[in-house]
């Protein structure tokens, strides 16, 4: 009887738990605490925690590869919809069946401010050099500045997979704190007189115009940049099935059930690449703060770009929805809004800033494919 509690207590997950184990799952326990408790992104965190939680169990061999004729874990099934590129595409059509596209058409000019936006991409990609690492690992650090989940994802599984937890996980970190960083930036660069400056309504756009915008922009993204077909097809698919209003069925699936179910799915599979040996690392830690410097500054060039455009439109614009151009949509669009109430009650910014908020969405991807060109 001894022999058999001796015997099942060395081959227990306790007796061959290290300490690096022990460390992530802890960390994966605050992860869930912060989702459930604090509210932080919890359709995303909650599954990526807990994909953490069971990728750190020892013993249980989740993300373990089939070998002899055995069947892989779990996890490592779950894992191959990131693997092989399907997750995020995925998560693009969803984006683009709950997302208008209606203030970018009205005031093209926004994509100016989504293009500035990816600047801390750059800003950050050269950073990383300077740290040494690879150009791959650089440009996977870089794509966090466009505060674009999927993005990231797809363009880290594709130049540096070893990164994936730790990308993923300082991304969506990032798109939750918005409501914190980005304030003291916008006032940082902007004058109260600026803050308060009350934009014209925009113009209606025709149903033609929002069917057509799809089609033609994944022509010419497509045809610029192939690389970020993947990306920019699935997105624009999504936004043509809701505007064409045929499908209405398939519209609601898309923006609902079907987003859900990939939600957790590439959560999960996000998760189940953070295992103590991968995370625990000072490259983990250079990550955090280079994903930072990288969400700071493509926030601060949306602004600048605001306030170059507020000059040329003789004082019209608000450089705040500048701000907007990274493409957390609509997070960033909310704190712009939010802002602008702030500086003038009778300010309404929300669809204003929804225009450089779509723009950063299409902006993250194109740079996401120009990386991928040169880099992959």
């Amino acid at each position: 009887m001894l022999d058999a509690l001796n015997e099942m207590l060395r081959t227990s997950g306790f007796a061959n738990l290290s300490y690096k184990e022990l460390i992530m799952l802890v960390l994966a326990c605050f992860f869930l605490y912060l989702a459930i408790q604090k509210g932080y992104e919890p359709y995303l965190l909650i599954p990526i925690a807990f994909g953490m939680l069971l990728v750190n169990l020892p013993l249980a061999g989740l993300m373990s590869a089939p070998l002899n004729g055995e069947n892989g874990g779990l996890l490592y099934y779950i894992y191959q919809g990131i693997d092989l590129g399907i997750f995020p595409p995925l998560i693009f059509l969803c984006l683009g069946a709950a997302t208008d596209f209606g203030p970018l058409i009205a005031n093209p000019k926004t994509l100016l401010l989504g293009g500035a936006a990816q600047i801390g991409i750059f800003v950050a990609f050269f950073g990383a050099l300077i740290f040494g690492m690879t150009p791959q690992e650089a440009a996977s650090i870089g794509i966090i500045g466009g505060a674009d989940g999927p993005t990231a994802i797809y363009l880290t599984t594709r130049l540096a997979p070893h990164l994936l937890s730790t990308i993923a996980i300082a991304a969506y970190s990032y798109m939750a704190l918005i409501p914190i960083i980005q304030p003291p930036i916008i006032r940082l660069l902007t004058t109260k007189k600026e803050r308060e400056i009350k934009m014209e309504q925009l113009r209606e756009v025709s149903k033609k115009e929002k069917i057509i915008f799809p089609i033609v922009t994944t022509l010419v993204v497509s045809l610029v940049v192939p690389s970020a077909t993947p990306l920019i097809g699935m997105l624009m698919l999504g936004n043509l099935v809701k505007e064409s209003g045929q499908v209405p069925k398939i519209t609601e699936a898309l923006q609902n059930a079907f987003m859900y179910t990939v939600t957790i799915l590439l959560g999960l599979s996000v998760g189940a690449k953070a295992s103590g040996d991968v995370f625990l690392t000072i490259e983990t830690l250079q990550i955090i703060i280079l994903g930072l410097v990288a969400f700071s500054i493509g926030t601060a060039g949306g602004v600048l770009m605001g306030k170059v455009m507020n000059k040329w439109s003789g004082g019209k614009i608000n450089p705040m929805i500048g701000a907007a151009g990274v493409s957390a949509v609509p997070m960033a669009a909310r704190v712009v809004q939010k802002e602008g109430v702030k500086a003038n009650p009778a300010n309404f910014l929300l669809m204003h800033a929804m225009g450089p908020n779509v723009a950063g969405v299409i902006g993250s991807a194109i740079a996401a494919g120009v990386l991928l060109s040169f880099l992959n």
